[in-house]
């Protein structure tokens, strides 16, 4: 990629010098005033990196279905139980959707470790959306065996399909579709500190990347601070100046630059400082949360979300977009014993993040939503599952129109209209038919809808989970 000032300052948020996503707001391509941001409202992308098994997540509950499943994944099923994780229909959590009526008598259930998550979907607060994954056009298996189906590039490719799922291109996108509603929202003064509107606590993420939106990057044990600050104190000696000399430098007070990419970088390390200062201030004012989050780096990133919601009106925020990761979910082995503890670890985190916006009011302001590279094949390979397409996904919130299940759920088999091969799901819903309900419930316009999700046109008909 040619090297210019507009790239560089797209990329320069994943310097590991800072902790924060640090650049100034340029140009927005938003139409200025247009998304709807009255009232407080964010979105928390869960990815799950590696590709969650949909067969294993949302498994079949009526005997038919749940006799084929079995049949096909026999031995891996008689590994569950010998790891003291059983899928039998006894230990399954029978989910009981509004909409049973239109399953044509299916019924499905999810693992004995996801609890939390079958709670909630119980008293509709979390819907499950089925099929979901990244297409260019509808298809279906005779399109695509005919060789006339318009695909994904790189299916079945971890970094290009985490790509795909999150900016509709393969690896090397600058620009995802979290980051595009971002860009609305800055476009729309809906905060008073814009770099404040898109955050993470997993890392860089071409998701949350926008025009305008910047990724400021959240620490998980308090505020963000500048690693080379605290080295003096982190050493057990005397400060003796040193960090506050060290700060002049990073600010480069009193230096003014004629070179234009030494100014970016000086004015962006200063903003990073200045944004870290005015979050641990208004940290400090909160105080933290109440609500016990059980222990793992996936739930500690989920703390750091809800801690950074409970902010908003101190920082004067109104729409907010974050990321946060769980990964292990590449299970071509051992999958009978790694998959069931990342499902529990994934549970038990949401569940505590739900009660934490239940502890600061803002349980019906904030969805959550899964996504994940791929689904995987219902085949099975000894004791694993390969790479899929299409994968069930779970959205979560008060505003959300829960206890249903969108979408097409397909057959547990194979040779059906949606299998590519080997149980590998050609989805039904698109990411974008995914993601457009999210904007528009964000606050979006149409306009900005199709910028954020250039692909939306190319389909019809959406879920309506919110």
């Amino acid at each position: 990629m040619k090297l210019s000032r507009r790239n560089f300052l797209h990329r320069a948020g994943a310097l590991g010098m800072t902790s924060t996503g640090i650049l100034s707001a340029g140009l927005s391509a938003m139409p200025a005033l247009a998304a709807d941001t009255t009232g407080y409202k964010a979105l928390v992308c869960v990815f799950l990196f590696g590709g969650m098994d949909a067969y294993d997540t949302i498994l079949p509950y009526d005997q038919a279905s749940y006799d084929d499943f079995a049949g096909i994944r026999a031995s891996l099923m008689t590994q569950y139980a010998n790891a003291g994780n059983p899928r039998t229909p006894e230990t399954l959590l029978r989910l009981n959707p509004s909409n049973a009526a239109a399953l044509g008598g299916r019924q499905f259930g999810l693992p004995s470790e996801m609890a939390g998550l079958h709670a909630a979907f119980e008293a509709g607060d979390a819907a499950i959306v089925a099929n979901v994954g990244p297409l260019v056009e509808q298809t279906n298996r005779a399109a695509i065996e005919a060789g006339t189906a318009r695909l994904p590039r790189q299916l079945f490719s971890h970094n290009d399909q985490q790509s795909t799922w999150m900016s509709s291109q393969p690896e090397g996108a600058l620009y995802g579709w979290g980051g595009r509603f971002a860009d609305a929202a800055i476009a729309s003064n809906a905060n008073t500190t814009p770099i404040f509107t898109a955050m993470s606590a997993s890392g860089n993420s071409v998701w949350l990347s926008g025009d305008d939106a910047r990724q400021y990057q959240l620490s998980l044990d308090g505020p963000p601070t500048l690693t080379a600050l605290q080295y003096p104190p982190y050493l057990g000696v005397p400060d003796m100046g040193l960090s506050g000399l060290l700060e002049e430098h990073f600010r480069n007070q009193g230096v003014t630059a004629a070179n234009l990419f030494e100014r970016d970088v000086t004015d962006a390390m200063r903003r990073a400082l200045d944004a870290n200062a005015q979050y641990g201030t208004a940290l400090e004012e909160v105080g933290e949360l109440q609500t016990s989050f059980p222990p793992g780096f996936f739930s500690s990133q989920l703390r750091a979300v809800a801690q950074a919601i409970s902010l908003r009106n101190i920082l004067n925020a109104r729409r907010q977009v974050f990321f946060v990761g769980i990964g292990g979910l590449d299970t071509h082995s051992a999958q009978a014993t790694d998959l069931p503890d990342i499902q529990r670890e994934l549970d038990t985190g949401l569940t505590a993040f739900m009660n934490a916006m239940g502890e600061i009011g803002a349980r019906s302001d904030v969805t959550v939503f899964t996504a994940s590279d791929f689904g995987r094949a219902l085949a099975i390979n000894g004791d694993g599952t390969d790479h899929g397409w299409g994968g069930h996904q779970f959205v979560i919130g008060g505003a959300v129109n829960g206890r249903q299940i969108y979408g097409e759920m397909p057959p547990y088999g194979f040779d059906h209209d949606q299998d590519s091969g080997n149980g590998r799901l050609i989805p039904t819903t698109s990411v974008e038919q995914f993601a457009a309900p999210l904007g528009r419930w964000f606050g979006l316009s149409e306009t900005e809808l199709n910028i954020a999700l250039p692909g939306l046109r190319n389909f019809t008909g959406e879920p309506g989970f919110v």
